[in-house]
């Protein structure tokens, strides 16, 4: 079973309330055990030409409401980038949440803590990059699009076995780079999974990982409000989102 099957086989039924796709994050807002859930996710685009041609990027756009909660977080499998958004988005809000396991951790600190010393592969950009270079041994950071010091995500092959310490955006599961980036690190790497888009779930521990950064909506209507209004997750944090940090026992 691949991670994004065990996901979606943990997820209780409930009633797709809200779907908003802004220029930055995705959110799904669902009802489900008596509660009202808000997930995030990295909107991720499709190829800049795709919206010209006769394949729209989300099918049935305008009608989502209408959709049961596992259709819609089956969207998390799509080749269509927006549509996974929309899909791992819907499967952050449905994941059973283990308050009892998250600490009040960010991810830029747990790195920090985790990489001093060591050599840090930290798969996709994040404003802390600076800082945390700073902080750590050696830093690597590999994107799709890399500006100033970056490398391109084909280094991946080069990186991150010399990596003690992997730390891989949780939109990895949007484009389906997950699996490929996990089999390329060392047996003795610590590996964190991090940035709004990631499930906090422990079944991810199952598949190699050791320490979750995510985040919780608190406030579900000012950061829809936010996300409609082309809101970064700076700006998203400060209207209601909770940064938490989930660890594997042992960690």
């Amino acid at each position: 079973m691949n991670l994004l099957d065990a996901l979606l086989a943990t997820l209780p039924a409930g009633k797709i309330l809200d779907v908003r796709v802004g220029a930055f994050w995705t959110a799904v807002v669902v009802e489900t055990n008596g509660q009202t859930r808000c997930g995030l996710a990295s909107t991720l685009r499709n190829d800049a030409d795709h919206h010209h041609t006769d394949q729209p990027d989300v099918r049935d756009a305008g009608d989502l409401l209408a959709r049961d909660t596992r259709a819609l977080a089956e969207l998390a499998r799509a080749p269509s980038r927006l549509e996974a958004s929309i899909g791992i988005a819907t499967v952050n809000a449905l994941l059973p949440r283990r308050e009892e396991h998250w600490i009040d951790l960010n991810a830029e600190e747990t790195i920090a803590a985790r990489g001093a010393g060591k050599r840090v592969a930290l798969v996709g950009h994040f404003p802390f990059v600076p800082r945390l270079r700073e902080r750590v041994g050696t830093l690597w950071v590999l994107e799709e699009q890399p500006h100033g010091d970056d490398l391109p995500a084909s280094a991946a092959t080069e990186i991150i076995p010399q990596a003690d310490v992997l730390a891989i955006t949780g939109t990895t599961l949007i484009n389906h780079t997950f699996d490929a980036l996990m089999a390329l690190r060392r047996a003795d790497a610590l590996v964190l999974v991090l940035g709004p888009s990631t499930p906090l779930s422990p079944i991810l521990f199952d598949y190699g990982v050791h320490i979750l950064s995510g985040s919780i909506v608190e406030d579900v209507e000012a950061v829809l409000r936010g996300i409609s209004q082309g809101a970064t997750f700076r700006q998203l944090h400060r209207l209601g989102v909770r940064l938490v940090t989930m660890r594997r026992e042992e960690q």
